[in-house]
């Protein structure tokens, strides 16, 4: 598994979200800001991600056993789905409940200026981040959009970083308006209102990472690049008369296995349909390194539910 890149991305993002948790406890310390201490607990929750998901992608890099056939490459698709369950539980969690009790029992903000400054600082180390993970999602999005590269994607790793250190910006500025309103207005309950707003927020990126996350746990199909080009190389195979069914799935971000099911032409000796299903095998893996395994069926005239020449997409 190719994981040098997402590597890069993680690590920028586990050292920035780590100097920003502990200047906001100690700012927070000294104001007496809801907001500011919610922002805190945010950027440990991401932290923790962090590390995660860098276990994840160490987990999944560990080669095939013999309890583990295909690898461990799902690992990545685990940990990930738990970083959206703590960004659930942790952050948007506790950001709720901060809220909620500073907005019926408000507290005035004691210092603004230590407030303004971190909020600055943390800022500023965010959108360092961000610019990391976001340098290498372009490179992964190959021209798509940024909504359906997450949709498409099948590392869950580099979206999931740019969509935790985008919260963490949206937050920030949350935070910010917290402390200028009551800056203005002199009521403490918008520093718990700004609370409810991170907290509602880290809840709407959780969901959404559960979501795509999900469809990678139970087994998604290479995209659609993918199977075009296997279903091109199979159709252009000498010796084959018809490609009657394809079946491909992630097995980890890096990792595909594809089931073929084609008809040969009729005549064809055994061997030359073995050596006809090598040569396809080594074609398919040499046009795309990330096809680890390919299994090649042999039919007969007719399969149920199938149609010559119309490989499924499944």
């Amino acid at each position: 598994m190719s994981t040098g890149a997402g590597h890069r991305s993680v690590w920028a993002a586990l050292v920035a979200n780590l100097f920003i948790a502990v200047t906001k406890f100690v700012a927070a310390a000294i104001s007496g800001s809801s907001a500011l201490f919610t922002e805190g607990i945010h950027s440990v929750v991401d932290t923790g991600n962090q590390g995660l998901l860098l276990l994840g992608l160490a987990r999944g890099a560990r080669p095939p056993d013999e309890e583990h056939p295909f690898g461990h490459g799902r690992e990545v698709y685990f940990w990930s789905f738990v970083v959206a369950l703590l960004v659930f539980a942790a952050g948007a969690g506790v950001s709720l409940y901060e809220g909620v009790i500073h907005v019926l029992d408000p507290a005035p903000i004691r210092d603004l200026v230590v407030n303004y400054i971190v909020l600055g600082v943390a800022f500023l180390f965010e959108a360092v981040s961000l610019v990391v993970a976001g340098r290498e999602f372009r490179e992964r999005s190959e021209g798509r959009g940024f909504f359906r590269t997450i949709r498409e994607s099948k590392d869950p790793t580099v979206y999931t970083v740019v969509l935790e250190d985008g919260a963490a910006l949206v937050g920030l500025v949350f935070a910010f308006a917290g402390n200028l309103l009551f800056d203005l207005t002199g009521a403490p309950a918008w520093d718990g209102v700004a609370s409810l707003a991170i907290g509602g927020l880290l809840a709407a990126i959780a969901a959404w990472l559960a979501h795509e996350t999900q469809g990678l746990l139970i087994g998604e199909a290479a995209n659609e690049r993918v199977r075009d080009t296997i279903r091109g190389l199979v159709e252009r195979q000498t010796g084959v008369a018809a490609a009657r069914r394809m079946l491909t799935t992630h097995l980890g971000p890096e990792e595909i296995l594809v089931n073929l099911s084609v008809d040969f032409d009729d005549g064809r000796s055994a061997a030359d349909v073995e050596a006809a299903t090598r040569q396809l095998t080594a074609r398919i893996r040499e046009a795309l390194p990330q096809v680890r395994w390919v299994f090649v069926e042999t039919t007969g005239d007719e399969e149920p539910g199938s149609e010559p020449g119309l490989p499924g997409t499944s």
